[in-house]
């Protein structure tokens, strides 16, 4: 008998990844599980990845807000409540537990489930689900979310995460190049210059390329300024989040600040070193079934020898 699922999680890019291992779990333990994932239009590519993802619903909350009373924006609204009012669910599940999903989450039909007021990082949204869920809070991610889909649905959690991305790892050949993320949704999140030059030489030392992510123009002056004069170095244009995952899964390496894309590759199973200066990895360190370092602490970056440390354990990692 099919189990009609909605999942919320709207964003950041780097929740959404952490979210995939457990869309594996409640595929693989709920007999005729169909689940759709309501979603950020922005972010809208990483939950149609997964294949047991039945239909991705766009949300435009972060456009909106921006002119949340003109016309466009209220008949967008509109749109969207009537088709999420048109839908019957058996369970609606809100893993991000914020007032601006619970808005969500009342427009919708089934039993609502979230976190319990002393889990959820803003409590005031638990007074809005059905069901409520203990799950300890300072717990990395991933084991977090996979932890309250296990309470949800009542099954045993078991094994290493699976993210659900074959499409992009199996049968890829590995390039030599490594992807470099020097940029961050904060520049407080930023990384020395001159270690980032000592991390390139090595990696030059290596025979690898450099291919650098920018997501915007700020992002793209950084890291053309990072490589000038780098024959061996290229900024990305700007991709879709598949052509970046595609890009990422043939990688030989990654390294990168602590964001989304760092955060991806370790979940497609790449080698990859990420770097915490304005925020812990306790709750959110890398996470894949590659090699994969967390390095540093909010106020305390990383020196750049620690990182040349891990890159030679990564490189080293699929030699064995």
């Amino acid at each position: 008998m099919t189990k009609r699922i909605l999942i919320v999680r709207t964003s950041s890019l780097g929740d959404l990844v952490h979210m995939l291992p457990a869309i594996s779990d409640i595929a693989a333990h709920v007999p005729g599980a169909q689940i759709d994932w309501l979603v950020e239009e922005s972010f809208a590519e990483i939950p149609a990845w997964h294949p047991a993802v039945h239909e991705v619903i766009p949300v435009a909350h972060r456009r909106w807000r921006k002119s949340w009373w003109s016309a466009q924006t209220r008949t967008e609204r509109a749109a969207l409540r009537k088709n999420l009012g048109a839908r019957q669910y058996d369970i609606v599940l809100d893993m991000q537990a914020l007032m601006k999903s619970v808005w969500l989450v009342r427009q919708t039909h089934g039993t609502r489930h979230g976190l319990n007021r002393k889990s959820a990082r803003e409590p005031l949204a638990s007074f809005f689900y059905d069901v409520k869920h203990s799950v300890e809070f300072w717990q990395p991610a991933v084991i977090r979310q996979r932890k309250l889909a296990a309470s949800v649905f009542g099954y045993t959690l078991s094994g290493e995460p699976d993210f659900g991305l074959k499409q992009f790892t199996e049968d890829k050949n590995i390039e030599p190049y490594a992807v470099i993320m020097p940029s961050a949704s904060r520049d407080d999140k930023l990384w020395p210059t001159d270690d980032w030059h000592t991390v390139f030489e090595f990696l030059t030392e290596q025979g690898l390329t450099l291919q650098l992510l920018a997501g915007n123009p700020a992002e793209t002056a950084r890291a053309q300024a990072l490589v000038d004069g780098m024959p061996n170095a290229q900024v990305l244009p700007r991709m879709s989040l598949t052509e970046i995952a595609q890009r990422l899964a043939q990688a030989r390496v990654m390294v990168g600040l602590d964001s989304g894309l760092t955060h991806l590759s370790a979940g497609l199973g790449r080698p990859t070193i990420g770097i915490y200066k304005a925020s812990t990895p306790v709750r959110t360190p890398l996470q894949g079934s590659g090699y994969t370092a967390s390095l540093g602490e909010r106020g305390h970056a990383p020196s750049a020898q620690t990182v040349l440390s891990a890159l030679r354990q990564a490189l080293a990692s699929e030699l064995v």
